[in-house]
């Protein structure tokens, strides 16, 4: 009996591409892989990458360099080496990544990764293994489904691809160029996989997509579901402890998602909403499609329906033509809005984009001091969304051992790290803490014992914001 082959897969960026190598894993583990933690040691390395971050297909060229290295190491050992180049950066760039780095075996977009075992075979028989079409296929249908076993190693939350795409075309986004248009997943094989995963132990489902809540899938009374009907059918599932969703986008928040938070408590009160600016000169120029009223809106409607609701966003400062007027404006935004969490970034051009032809370019220098505010501020609100906790008592997933001796970790409702001291045998299972402590971003405490009189967390968590 052949011994098993290594498989390294390194995975960039956003949570589809966690997902979509945890995929990646399953399909080549019915050829016979097995994951290595070690790029060095394996038979195949997959670059899963990433187009939205500055500087991704140079970050990708750096990492190849150094597989070339590695690649020719292990031909000298006699062990022949292959190297796949998948994701984004693969699909935009196709067959220039070959051209530029000669050592990689194959190249395949984010659709078509199903065909890895097809294309690695390809390249062993010397031939051109590069797939970045759009296939007309559902790669879903060709996937395998991954073990028992696989799940369990994975943990107690799961991400879950309900929809993939985007249609708004926002100029500085190449989302649309790179995962193609909006695509939705039929609702019985999106509860098909949920099933399988709270039996193998998972407690919170992630529902993913490009732009989650434009999910628009078959459903089996031969209607169109909505992303708010899909998480009542998902709450549905026995098993089931928590929802999640992401990514939003503003214009497509419905009544029937406000209805879901509102009425289904395994429905997390912590949405993703990115906003990106809070100047509607710079959103028209975005092409975002909505104002800064209009998003405001939104988020008052959520907190209608559920008082403890809580937001974290993306924020893009130095965007072409950006004045400190607009940037001001964005910073009024955060204040208003109150955020948990939020994700910034510099503008970057993206080649293949609206944005990247606009000639208004804020310097570097102004960018870095925008980015400094914005992140001050938006630090201090975390910090005090985090310290409003210290005192409450707070439902924690227990999820894995943490790295000092008998303590655990877990996530909040508003995904914080809690640190208690406990037993493994917690694990996975939803128990209330009090907060009595606060270490840098994680929430330190102790389990509260049966009977024990509990304090409401919602009042104290609200008050910044509104």
């Amino acid at each position: 009996m052949s011994s098993p082959r290594k498989l390294h897969i390194k995975s960039y960026g956003c949570q589809m591409n966690v997902y979509d190598a945890q995929r990646m894993v399953d399909t080549l583990g019915a050829e016979g892989f097995v994951e290595t933690a070690e790029a060095g040691d394996a038979d195949l390395v997959i670059l899963n990458t990433c187009h939205i971050r500055e500087k991704a297909s140079e970050k990708v060229y750096s990492e190849l360099g150094r597989l070339r290295v590695a690649k020719e190491e292990a031909a000298k050992a006699g062990r022949t080496m292959q190297i796949a180049v998948a994701g984004c950066v693969a699909q935009a760039e196709g067959g220039e990544i070959i051209a530029r780095a000669p050592t990689v075996d194959v190249v395949v977009g984010p659709q078509s990764y199903h065909h890895l075992p097809q294309l690695l075979a390809q390249a062993r028989r010397g031939e051109r293994a590069i797939d970045t079409e759009f296939p007309a296929e559902d790669k879903f249908g060709f996937l395998p489904k991954p073990s028992r076993d696989a799940i369990r190693a994975r943990g107690v939350s799961a991400f879950v691809t309900v929809q993939e795409g985007c249609d708004k075309f926002c100029t500085f986004c190449v989302v649309p160029y790179t995962r193609g248009s909006e695509m939705s997943r039929p609702v019985a094989r999106i509860v098909d996989d949920v099933v399988q995963l709270t039996e193998s132990g998972v407690r919170e489902i992630t529902l993913i997509g490009q732009n989650v809540n434009a999910y628009h899938g078959d459903g089996p009374d031969g209607r169109t579901w909505t992303l708010g009907r899909l998480l009542y059918r998902i709450a549905e599932i026995p098993g089931v402890a928590r929802i999640r969703y992401s990514t939003s986008h503003p214009n497509d928040v419905d009544d029937s998602l406000i209805a879901a938070h509102r009425d289904l408590r395994s429905v997390m009160p912590f949405v993703h909403l990115p906003v990106q600016s809070g100047s509607d000169r710079i959103l028209d120029a975005m092409n975002r499609k909505h104002t800064a009223a209009d998003y405001r809106k939104v988020v008052d409607r959520f907190r209608s329906a559920r008082s403890d609701i809580a937001f974290s966003s993306d924020f893009i400062v130095g965007f072409p033509g950006e004045t400190e007027e607009d940037f001001r404006a964005t910073l009024a935004l955060i204040d208003q809005i109150g955020y948990a969490a939020a994700y910034s970034f510099k503008y970057s051009p993206r080649p293949g984009t609206p944005a990247a032809d606009m000639q208004e370019m804020v310097s570097a220098t102004e960018m870095d001091e925008r980015l400094e505010r914005l992140q001050s501020l938006i630090d201090s609100q975390q910090a005090a969304f985090n310290k409003a906790a210290i005192g409450s008592v707070v439902d924690v997933l227990f999820e894995r051992a943490a790295r000092k001796p008998g303590q655990l970790v877990g996530r909040t409702a508003y995904l914080q790290p809690a640190h208690v001291m406990a037993s493994h045998d917690i694990i996975g299972q939803v128990l209330p803490v009090r907060i009595d402590s606060l270490e840098r971003y994680s929430l330190l405490g102790e389990l509260v014992t049966p009977g024990a009189a509990l304090r409401s967390d919602a009042a104290s968590l609200m008050s910044i914001g509104g």
